[in-house]
């Protein structure tokens, strides 16, 4: 098998159609239209759907969306949600890349990863009260401890401190050691 086939068939094997169907179902709602005719890849592939469900996220957060002209314009739609992504408070992490989503048989499933993301960034804007996509991210939960358990904390020492009742990994040797040789 050749390399490139290797890697096509890897990234192939990330795709989850399930995941593709619910994040599909997710635009579609928030949207108000069905994305029919055309696959969910094909339909988003310009830009103007996910600018769309950007701005019905957050009003305003894409301010220009090409809806013709070439290839670069409408790869601009796709930089425009990318910044609008970010701007939203997704991380750069789950960001994609353009080519992932333009050029065809590219890594897709990033894509519908960061639409996961946006999904679960939705449930930090209060403001926002229609659908959301994935699982609700954890809150923080702070603690206040007094004093005097901070204290007693410090006299315990735990497993990972290196005390297990006396054993510990001293004089243990893994492969050959290390030779030095000088004068060569």
């Amino acid at each position: 098998m050749s390399l490139e086939r290797a890697v096509r068939a890897k990234i192939a094997a990330k795709r989850d159609p399930a995941l593709e169907k619910e994040a599909q179902e997710w635009v579609e709602a928030i949207i108000g239209r069905k994305l029919d005719g055309e696959p969910f890849e094909d339909a988003i592939r310009d830009g103007q759907v996910l600018c769309e469900l950007m701005n019905k996220l957050k009003p305003g957060a894409v301010a220009k969306v090409n809806s013709s002209g070439g290839q670069f314009k409408m790869m601009e739609n796709i930089n425009n949600f990318q910044k609008a992504l970010k701007d939203y408070g997704v991380s750069d992490v789950d960001v994609f890349q353009t080519v992932d989503l333009w050029e065809k048989n590219k890594d897709f499933a990033s894509v519908i990863n960061c639409l996961f993301a946006l999904g679960r960034e939705t449930y930090r804007h209060p403001e926002w009260t229609g659908p959301k996509l994935g699982p609700k991210p954890a809150d923080e939960a702070k603690r206040d401890f007094s004093e005097e358990q901070l204290n007693a904390g410090k006299t315990i020492i735990g497993l990972q401190a290196g005390q297990n009742k006396g054993a510990s990994q001293a004089g243990q040797n893994m492969g050959a050691g290390r030779k030095i040789i000088l004068g060569k």
